[in-house]
């Protein structure tokens, strides 16, 4: 969830969240509210709202007569869409990019499969219009057009499985577009053959191939990760 509109302690999470994702906070660390509060020009009572949110990520927990603890790395709530946009940002890119794609990589062939068995008429033509869209986005350095028709069509996928569990898991693979196309691992023009591929994949799903689809997707996964491999290594 974007921090943007939320006012003070919106800016307070933007730099607190992102120090503690990391490392500048070691997990152990002890944050006074009182002394946040001070660093920040904030009342305590937006640094008491920005602690309660960062507690929703289980990045801290609060402990009376303590104070605010970091918590272990393994603790944290690693789905959480601005916790991966903060890691995405941070020296750790390389890990976290590769974690994501592994995970996406294991998820959305799966989710390509089911959808192919249970997209509607108008999920199908979705998939086709983005897919176009990713075509006409796809030369002359155009990312952020080519960004916006990606996370639609990989969106539509999992909601077009019919498992609500992949479906939540939209958000998740938008941050990793993004971090991608904001920190630079992506190449200036996206590869061709990747392009080709979700095209391929938009057809197979709207002609119900659930084999074709998976496969299709595997194949786009092993792509992202060599990208990563050359880009990010």
């Amino acid at each position: 969830m974007s921090t943007s509109g939320r006012g003070l302690h919106g800016r307070v999470l933007e730099t607190l969240g992102p120090a503690i994702t990391v490392g500048e906070y070691p997990p152990g660390s002890v944050l006074r509210t009182d002394e946040l509060a001070q660093r920040f020009d904030v009342s305590r009572s937006v640094m008491r709202e920005a602690v309660r949110v960062l507690e929703s990520m289980h990045l801290v927990e609060s402990r009376r007569r303590v104070g605010v603890t970091v918590r272990p790395k393994a603790e944290w709530n690693v789905y959480d869409p601005q916790v991966i946009r903060w890691r995405l940002a941070g020296a750790d890119r390389p890990h976290q990019l590769r974690s994501l794609t592994v995970l996406r990589s294991a998820i959305e062939p799966v989710a390509a499969g089911l959808a192919a068995k249970h997209a509607t008429a108008e999920q199908c033509a979705e998939l086709t219009e983005c897919a176009l869209g990713m075509v006409a986005n796809s030369k002359g350095h155009r990312l952020e057009g080519y960004l916006f028709h990606d996370i639609a069509f990989h969106r539509v996928i999992l909601n077009a499985s019919g498992n609500e569990m992949f479906a939540r898991l939209g958000d998740v693979v938008a941050e990793v577009l993004t971090g991608r196309t904001r920190h630079e691992v992506m190449f200036e023009d996206p590869d061709p053959a990747a392009v080709t591929l979700h095209v391929r994949l938009a057809e197979a799903i709207r002609a119900g191939d659930a084999g074709h689809a998976e496969a299709l997707t595997r194949e786009i996964a092993e792509g992202a990760l060599h990208e990563l491999d050359i880009l990010a290594p």
